[in-house]
């Protein structure tokens, strides 16, 4: 019918209408989404860039860490080389200073010994040395030689201490051995005594002995004869 008709072209007109709309839309949406890829690329390139430089700054924070340890180190190696080079200073003014006091002392001591030079001197010009070393040299020999004797006699001394206590010793021992053996003599001797005393004794009991045996064997004798005549 005409009505039907008349809603049928609405409602293509609508289709086309919404078609439109729906085309417009669908183009807005596509310039959308690429708006939104390049910024999606944009993002992704700012955040390689951010990563890079991250990275770079880490490396370089890194770096200069290292480089500041390093530098410490080398400030710690610098401060202890000039606590020893302080050190070593102070060694040496302390070293100096005692060679100073030493030749001041030496300085004293040639003053002092001056006039056994001049005597040296005199002493070379009257005598058969050439010269003050030769003299000092013999002076040291002498003293060697006295030094030498000294020792030999302290030894021989001691020697003889030694000689002596030993000699003591050996005497008391020799005369302990010797009351030893007077006391073995004395006690030999007084067995000696007891057995001559004893003798007598031993010998009547020997004589006894000898005379009970000749009659057991008389007694023996007279048996056997009669044992004798027995068998006979």
């Amino acid at each position: 019918s005409q009505s039907s008709l008349i809603q049928l072209l609405k409602k293509k007109k609508e289709a086309r209408e919404m078609e439109k709309a729906m085309a417009e839309k669908e183009e807005a949406f596509m310039g959308r989404m690429k708006v939104i890829a390049d910024r999606w690329r944009d993002l992704h390139a700012k955040r390689a860039q951010l990563k890079a430089h991250v990275q770079r700054s880490g490396r370089t924070v890194q770096k200069c860490e290292e480089l500041r340890i390093q530098a410490l180190k080398i400030n710690r190696k610098q401060s202890e080389e000039n606590m020893k080079k302080d050190g070593e200073l102070l060694r040496a003014k302390m070293e100096l200073e005692t060679l100073r006091k030493k030749h001041r002392k030496l300085c004293k001591k040639v003053q002092k010994y001056s006039i056994f030079k001049k005597y040296l001197e005199d002493v070379v010009e009257v005598s058969q040395f050439e010269d003050i070393s030769e003299v000092t040299s013999q002076y040291k020999l002498l003293v060697r030689t006295r030094k030498d004797l000294l020792q030999s006699q302290h030894g021989h001394k001691q020697l003889t201490e030694q000689d002596k206590v030993l000699l003591e010793q050996y005497k008391a021992q020799k005369e302990a051995e010797m009351l030893q053996y007077k006391n073995e003599l004395v006690q030999l001797k007084l067995r000696i005594s007891q057995a001559q005393s004893d003798i007598p004794l031993w010998e009547a009991h020997w004589a006894d002995i000898q005379d009970r045996t000749s009659k057991k064997m008389g007694k023996l004798w007279t048996i056997k004869l009669a044992i004798h005549n027995l068998f006979q």
